[in-house]
């Protein structure tokens, strides 16, 4: 089977879905890697350093997509991008489109998937089970992004982050605050830590406290009621106004106490939580950041725009979207071999064996000869919707 791997071509995205150091693997398993040239040239991978691996070099985009069966991605394709819409295309029925599809926070690009007949698999759908740890994509651009926030924060303090005592007297630690204790809250933790900073985090989820206090941080507790906040696989799950609210209210001395604040707070395909307001940011001293990795997603902060860096008093609120991609050489080599792990479980015998019995298998498929299969993304779309067959959709 043909693996083709196209330029990813989204604004300011570096990485590339394959990486010369896993091609040995992907062609033991009976697969062809098809390279769009110069597809890992952003990244640092020269087209020869796939050809000595075992690939072939495509004479172009279309002859990349046209010659395979299977497709990698490391961004989905979006029918709202005229790239994307040019990509969706060259899909023939019956092709495999493998990645972050992000079906949640975009059903309509899985919706767009299905109108091609196309066969989905979403690396954000994998279950949290053991056997699916080496294949999550996820937290391995998560952990890359909680460490490149706080290289942002640290760079656009006035301060420097450790103490030092010197000959002129002591300089104080600067302060840091970690909103979210999933991957990329714990990896910022870290660096904040490695960096010299005292830092404190919060997660609405008391589980994690252990996890916290391990890294050396203080783990922050407002005393609320944390009776159901985590959801299935241990995401923090989404609460009704009033606790956030209460929330909001109670994280607000500890935000303006901070010189810096590394938010990552997510509901998976839902609106990110509302934890830092407009008036908690006014209160905190000039020259400090608010880094929110929930940019994307509609914000941690109140005055997040995604994609920029605002000031409100002296205070600069950065949105940063898609930090991975500030780390290519790295974040393709990790999301390479997540993807490799992947492929090497669903493929047989050179072919996509799909066993419907297999969570890791049936839970990351979106779409299957023109419908949407995944329970979750026909949720995000409406039962109506969901349940149209492709000729339906098209008339819409």
């Amino acid at each position: 089977m043909i693996v083709g791997v196209p330029t990813e071509r989204d604004a300011g995205e570096s990485r590339v879905a394959i990486v010369p150091a896993v091609v040995p693997a992907l062609v033991k398993s009976g697969l062809e890697i098809l390279l769009e040239a110069g597809a890992g040239a952003a990244a640092g991978f020269p087209d020869a350093d796939y050809v000595a691996q075992g690939a072939r070099i495509a004479g172009g985009r279309d002859q990349a997509f046209r010659s395979a069966e299977c497709v990698v991605r490391v961004r989905p394709l979006d029918p709202k991008t005229p790239h994307g819409r040019e990509d969706l295309a060259r899909l023939r029925p019956g092709m495999t489109v493998v990645g972050l599809l992000d079906p949640l926070g975009n059903p309509g690009a899985a919706r767009a998937l299905a109108e091609r007949r196309a066969t989905a698999f979403a690396l954000e759908l994998l279950p949290r089970i053991s056997r699916a740890q080496s294949m999550d994509a996820l937290t391995s651009m998560a952990t890359i992004a909680g460490y490149k926030a706080v290289l942002i924060a640290a760079a656009a303090l006035p301060t420097m982050c450790p103490m030092m005592m010197t000959a002129a007297g002591t300089v104080a630690p600067s302060k840091f605050l970690v909103l979210g204790a999933g991957v990329a809250g714990l990896q910022a933790i870290a660096t904040a830590r490695r960096l010299g900073a005292v830092v404190s985090a919060y997660d609405v989820r008391p589980a994690v406290r252990e996890q916290v206090e391990s890294l050396g941080a203080r783990f922050v507790d407002l005393g609320l009621d944390t009776v159901g906040a985590e959801g299935a696989g241990g995401y923090a799950k989404e609460m009704d106004e009033e606790f956030y609210r209460k929330q909001r209210e109670g994280l607000a001395r500890h935000v303006a106490e901070s010189d810096a604040v590394v938010t990552t707070a997510a509901i998976p395909g839902g609106r990110a939580p509302l934890l830092v307001t407009a008036d908690a940011v006014r209160r905190m001293r000039s020259g400090s950041i608010v880094v929110d990795l929930a940019a994307e997603s509609g914000g941690n902060c109140e005055l997040t725009k995604c994609g920029e860096t605002v000031e409100e008093g002296g205070v600069a609120i950065a949105g940063p979207v898609q930090l991975a991609a500030t780390v290519p050489r790295d974040a393709s080599l990790l999301f390479a071999r997540n993807l490799t792990a992947f492929l090497k479980h669903v493929v047989k015998e050179g072919r996509f064996a799909i066993d419907r019995d297999d969570p890791i298998a049936s839970e990351t498929l979106v779409s299957r000869e023109g419908e949407i299969v995944a329970p979750r993304v026909c949720e995000k779309l409406g039962p109506s919707e969901a349940a149209k067959g492709p000729a339906e959709r098209r008339t819409v």
